[in-house]
């Protein structure tokens, strides 16, 4: 006569304690990332909507139209590619100062003014050339923030 004896327990304990040991150390990491700051110098992306337009073959304005940071905004430096001797102006003399004949054009806010550039305002470059900007213009536009921070608010071809 044969006896076998059935075991029911199979590996269920140990499947438990490696899953118990997992969950440990992951909560562990979670706590430690919080604790040491890990999560804290994650920047938040800022909202600000502008439009670049060809004019001419020799103008192309940039505008601000605003957005949720739109309010923070203090600068602009626009790049165009190809570059160009560009003269730039703005339509909010008031408020606003640009480096006139540099490349890139930089606008900052006059001081004493207005405490973010104000929507609806719009730079203009005019390269003097008809023929310089005939062909796709690259438009790089980055934004200077009240808190010092800087972010590329545009990056496009007209």
């Amino acid at each position: 006569m044969t006896i076998t004896r059935k075991n029911d327990e199979a590996v269920s304990p140990v499947i438990g304690v490696i899953l118990m040991v997992a969950i440990t150390v992951i909560l562990a990491a979670v706590i430690a990332a919080f604790v040491f700051g890990m999560s804290g110098n994650i920047s938040k992306t800022k909202t600000v909507a502008l439009t670049v337009q060809k004019e001419s073959g020799a103008a192309i304005t940039v505008m601000n139209n605003g957005g949720q940071d739109a309010a923070l905004l203090t600068g602009l430096t626009i790049t165009a590619d190809p570059p160009a001797a560009a003269v730039c102006s703005v339509t909010d003399t008031t408020n606003l100062a640009v480096n006139a004949t540099n490349s890139p054009c930089i606008v900052t806010l006059n001081a004493g003014t207005a405490l973010s550039i104000p929507v609806g305002d719009y730079v203009k470059l005019n390269a003097g050339s008809t023929t310089l900007w005939n062909t796709k213009t690259k438009i790089t536009v980055v934004g200077t923030f009240n808190d010092g921070s800087n972010q590329v608010l545009l990056d496009t071809y007209v």
